[in-house]
């Protein structure tokens, strides 16, 4: 609606301009402060200028009222222009709120945890932030990708084949000595069981320990993918960090000849202070082992080569150091940083009843995702860790998000759309019945709310720019508590006007229906009770 909008003023206006959403609906539907922009350059008072624009506007029919207030210029749709809009979202309701097909492409790494355990609480904030971030994006228009970085390369895997050697030697009754640092939990029990299926007893050697290393990441990896799976996030492509080992030295002397790197004690270091990181950065170690960064440089240098406009990386925040370094890398080789975007997601808290939620006995010392999504269920856990800005804190209590009333964000929205679908089974109509219902009769709470039921996509194309995703369950929030409203309000059933509020509702029921779906929410047509 606000790209239609938005031609049409261009039309008339001649010029590029900023469109706003007022807050008061009943001052303004859209307004542009134009005329202060064109006042130095006319030489006139803005008031005078918003005026002039004003009068521009008569007998045009997209707008019942178009006036200059205090130098802005005001827009009221008309009726008629917001039921022909309604009309066609219900006409034709998989394309409503969708953007034009769109050049600008985008490649998101996101997840990317290591394959050594099942995903805990804190990886499934980023993953739901991203799985919403491209379904919002295509839904707009967008070509987006996404991509599971896997690191199947290093000391991490190897601890992962040690620990689950340990763990078959002690179910073997073998007297084993663990180190300091292992991986531990139930899920390595369940593993240890499994492999004494697969390999034969005298396999268990140190002798075959890669072997192992590497079954076992196969394991996490399908037991990743089935946590994601549950939380209904699927991702496009899964790449291993070992695949990239190969162009490792081609990279280092790319580096090398832009000036970007040195040897010192042995080492060869990133010159990424140069670039704004706080100190250089080891890349090779003195044993030419290279590091965690080499590897991730060689990885983005073969993202940002993919002819993206943009890759974005969601990070744990406790990665905040590492972008001024990337950056640099990045720039070493000869691309522009700010095609690389970071989106840094924060720590969860979990309470239940008030109290630290207990720590998994299976993950050994982390909250397990699928647990939560088990007791929660996925809808409450996405809605939620999409409901508040991805990189600040946040601290939820499992037990608010199992109430079954209107302090539950979820069921209070998830009620409005299972009302409305009441009241079409009562007055017995479907969507099809209410088509040619004509809008004009509606008051003005009704046009309204139809115009912020038709205003999703302006939602999600603020919400998709600015990556604050947490505006979309904003909106619904908001649509759902004014539906609720004029729903208590208003009566219709019966009403003179019964087709035309059916015709307001449904839309309504669209609009809540399209915003659930690309946070992956299911929206109800009927509460459990």
């Amino acid at each position: 609606m606000r790209n239609i909008v938005y031609k049409e003023l261009k039309k008339i206006l001649d010029c590029d301009f900023v469109l706003e959403n007022p807050k008061d609906k009943n001052l303004a539907h859209f307004a542009t402060p134009l005329a202060f922009s064109l006042a130095k350059e006319l030489k006139q008072a803005p008031m005078a200028i918003a005026q002039e624009l004003a009068d521009k506007f008569q007998n045009n029919t997209c707008f019942e009222k178009v006036e200059a207030v205090n130098g802005y210029l005001n827009f009221r749709l008309s009726k008629a222009f917001l039921n022909t809009l309604a009309t066609k979202a219900l006409e034709q309701p998989n394309d409503f709120a969708k953007g034009e097909m769109r050049q600008e492409s985008f490649l998101l790494e996101y997840v990317s945890a290591n394959p050594t355990g099942p995903l805990h609480i804190g990886h499934a904030r980023g993953a739901i932030f991203g799985d919403t971030l491209a379904r919002v994006a295509r839904h707009l228009g967008y070509k987006f990708d996404t991509e599971y970085y896997v690191n199947d390369a290093g000391n991490q895997i190897h601890l992962l084949g040690l620990s689950l050697l340990l763990a078959v030697k002690e179910l073997l009754n073998e007297k084993v000595a663990y180190p300091q640092e292992y991986y531990k939990g139930e899920y390595i029990k369940d593993l240890a069981k499994e492999a004494l299926t697969q390999f034969e007893k005298d396999f268990f050697t140190e002798k075959n320990l890669a072997v192992l290393a590497a079954w076992a990441k196969d394991k996490m990896l399908v037991l990743i993918k089935h946590d994601l799976a549950q939380a209904k996030i699927h991702i496009n492509s899964y790449v291993n960090e070992s695949s990239y080992y190969k162009d490792l030295d081609s990279t280092l002397q790319e580096l090398n000849a832009n000036k970007a790197s040195y040897e010192k004690e042995g080492k060869i270091w990133l010159a990424s202070s140069k670039l704004g990181d706080e100190k250089d950065r080891v890349i090779l170690r003195e044993d030419a082992r290279a590091t965690y960064l080499a590897a991730d440089i060689v990885y983005h240098k073969d993202k940002m080569s993919r002819n993206y406009n943009k890759c974005i990386n969601i990070w744990g925040a406790d990665h905040h150091g590492y972008i001024a370094r990337m950056k640099a890398a990045m720039q070493f080789l000869g691309f522009k940083p700010d095609k690389l975007e970071i989106i840094l997601s924060q720590m969860v808290s979990l309470l239940k009843d008030g109290e630290p939620y207990k720590m998994s006995k299976r993950a050994g010392n982390f909250i397990l995702m699928s647990e939560i999504i088990e007791e929660l269920g996925s809808d409450s856990l996405r809605f939620l860790f999409v409901s508040k800005k991805c990189d600040t804190h946040l601290e939820f209590d499992i037990s608010e998000l199992k109430k079954q009333d209107s302090s539950n964000p979820v069921f209070y929205i998830n009620y409005a759309h299972a009302r409305i679908h009441q009241v079409f089974a009562k007055a017995q109509k479907n969507t099809t019945d209410i088509l040619k219902a004509d809008c004009d009769s509606l008051n003005d709470e009704g046009v309204n709310l139809l115009f912020e039921a038709l205003n999703l996509s302006s939602v999600l194309s603020d919400a998709f720019e600015a990556r604050a995703l947490q505006k979309i369950p904003d909106y619904l929030k908001n649509l759902a508590a004014n539906f609720h409203k004029f729903y208590n309000e208003n009566k219709v059933l019966g009403h003179q006007n019964e087709t035309a509020l059916l015709k307001l509702f449904a839309v309504v029921a669209l609009s809540i229906k399209t915003a659930f779906t690309l946070m992956g929410i299911e929206a109800k047509n009927k509460m459990q009770h």
